[in-house]
């Protein structure tokens, strides 16, 4: 599935378009009971020669950061936006349709790319879509950093959370959406709001999570 053509189509073909529980206002296209990504097995996937769809459900974290900026969106309005760690593209959906000035979102998974492309014209808005690994550098110059549930392995915890900590101390406003994760860090968080998730017992082990939205420390408070 080499071309952005190829996983668009894939990306259509697989998904249907649902509204995520938390927020009625947008449409995502999604796995759902009907589409085989709902039950895939490691088998399956590797015959589609793509990695675990992420991109494809709409998690608990990145949901609560949506609902926040779509609830708040002073945070984000005239500001240049970066959705890390997209997925689908949920939040920096979210951030446009608050009045982003602008909203890059980044996934390392190529099928994210396509995702969050057709996403954002399902719900009538545009994100510059990248897929690539941008931890460890410098993102493009961006006013508000916006990332939902990356602390469910810890070595992604430890790697993603020190350099979120880089960007806040730069001057970043740094929100991050987790529903208590495992390898949350225990400090440099500031609770800003809580909400509680509806989910799946196929995805999470309740159906329902309350989800935190933390500022990451070193933000200027009001940036």
């Amino acid at each position: 599935m080499r071309s952005l053509t190829d996983r668009l189509a894939f990306v259509r073909a697989h998904t249907v378009p649902a509204a995520p529980p938390l927020l009625p206002e947008l449409r995502l296209h999604m796995a759902t009971e009907v589409t085989p990504l709902w039950q895939a097995t490691e088998d399956w996937l590797e015959r589609q020669g793509i990695g675990p769809p992420f991109w494809a459900f709409p998690w608990a974290g990145g949901q609560a950061v949506a609902r926040h900026v779509l609830d708040n969106p002073g945070l984000v309005r005239g500001r240049r936006v970066l959705d890390f760690a997209a997925g689908g593209g949920l939040i920096g959906i979210a951030a446009a349709l608050a009045g982003a000035a602008s909203v890059v979102a980044v996934d390392i998974d190529p099928l994210a790319e396509a995702a969050c492309i057709t996403n954002a014209a399902l719900n009538g808005v545009t994100l510059d879509v990248h897929a690539e690994d941008i931890v460890g550098t410098a993102p493009p110059a961006v006013d508000v950093l916006l990332v939902g549930d990356v602390c469910y392995e810890k070595p992604m915890a430890d790697r993603v959370t020190a350099w979120l900590r880089d960007r806040a101390a730069a001057g970043t406003l740094v929100l991050l959406g987790d529903p208590g994760r495992a390898y949350l860090p225990t400090d440099g968080l500031e609770r800003v709001a809580d909400h509680t998730v509806p989910t799946t017992l196929e995805l999470e082990d309740k159906e329902e999570r309350v989800t935190t939205v933390w500022r990451v420390a070193g933000t200027v408070p009001g940036r």
